[in-house]
C-alpha cells in the first residue's frame, strides 16, 4: 500500500519528467480523484509550455483521473499499466480522452 509521503511525491515526480515539446498547444487542467487510504484530490495544470501541480480539488477540468491512490500509484510507478488498469475498471476518465491517451509521452514514462 502506498503511503502519503509517497502519493503526494508523485505528482512533482510527474512534473519534473514534463516534456514540453510534446505537450505543444495544450492548455488543460487534469484532476485526479483518489480513492481509499491516503486518497484525496491533486492536480496538474499544464499551460504555456510548463506543467505545475497541487493539492484540492479544481473547478472545470479538462480530465478527471479516478481510481484508488495503490492502484494510481502502481500506474504513476510502472508496476501497472495504464491501459490495463483502464481497460479492468481500476483506472476510470473522465473529459478530454486524447489527452489521456498523450500523457505517457507528455509525462516522459
Amino acid at each position: 500500500m502506498a503511503n502519503a509521503e509517497d502519493l503526494q511525491a508523485l505528482f512533482p515526480a510527474m512534473v519534473d519528467r514534463f516534456l514540453p515539446e510534446k505537450a505543444a498547444g495544450i492548455n488543460a487542467t487534469i484532476l485526479f480523484d483518489l480513492s481509499g487510504d491516503n486518497g484525496g484530490f491533486y492536480w496538474i495544470k499544464i499551460a504555456d509550455g510548463a506543467a505545475t501541480t497541487g493539492l484540492g480539488e479544481v473547478s472545470d477540468p479538462t480530465m478527471t483521473v479516478t481510481a484508488s491512490a495503490d492502484d494510481w500509484h502502481a500506474v504513476a510507478t510502472g508496476q501497472l499499466n495504464a491501459m490495463q488498469a483502464f481497460m479492468t475498471g481500476k483506472l476510470k476518465i473522465l473529459g478530454d480522452m486524447g489527452l489521456a491517451m498523450k500523457m505517457q509521452t507528455i509525462f516522459g514514462q
